[in-house]
């Protein structure tokens, strides 16, 4: 009997135990984000939240625009924010300017998931077997992003 109380209470307390969340943030650090994003990467998971964050640099590739917030997107200290063909016409039609040009050395907000992406080198179209890690946030629709400070 003594060993089934004791089967039961750590039953229980297993099956009450939970994964805690991490807090939305807001106004966080780039480099807290990144490590945030990293320490659930294994769990599959990003960290959810509205972020201001100050964009340096900016490109186009595969009609997706990104926004980064270091001058080089390969450093280990950048994040970077990836809008969707979809958005970067609607923000044309509404802004009259690219998303390129229209954010760069300006701080912005955007709402949605660091998350830490495996991006691979490859060489004449093809793959090499090389890659290194980016911290991403997808902008699917033109009222995740936004200015606060030019």
């Amino acid at each position: 009997m003594k060993y089934l109380t004791v089967v039961f209470i750590l039953f229980m307390s297993a099956c009450s135990s939970t994964q805690s969340e991490i807090p939305h943030f807001d106004k966080t650090q780039v480099m807290d984000i990144i490590t945030l994003s990293e320490e659930r990467a294994s769990a599959g998971l990003g960290v959810k939240g509205v972020f201001h964050l100050p964009i340096k640099a900016s490109g186009v590739k595969r009609e997706f625009t990104y926004l980064n917030t270091e001058d080089d997107y390969r450093d280990r200290r950048n994040i970077t924010i990836a809008i969707y063909p979809q958005v970067t016409s609607a923000f044309i039609k509404q802004y009259g300017t690219t998303p390129e040009t229209y954010f760069i050395n300006k701080t912005i907000e955007v709402t949605g998931e660091a998350k830490r992406v495996k991006i691979y080198f490859n060489s004449n179209g093809k793959y090499s077997g090389k890659y290194y890690f980016q911290t991403h946030i997808d902008v699917s629709s033109l009222q995740q992003i936004k200015i606060v400070n030019e």
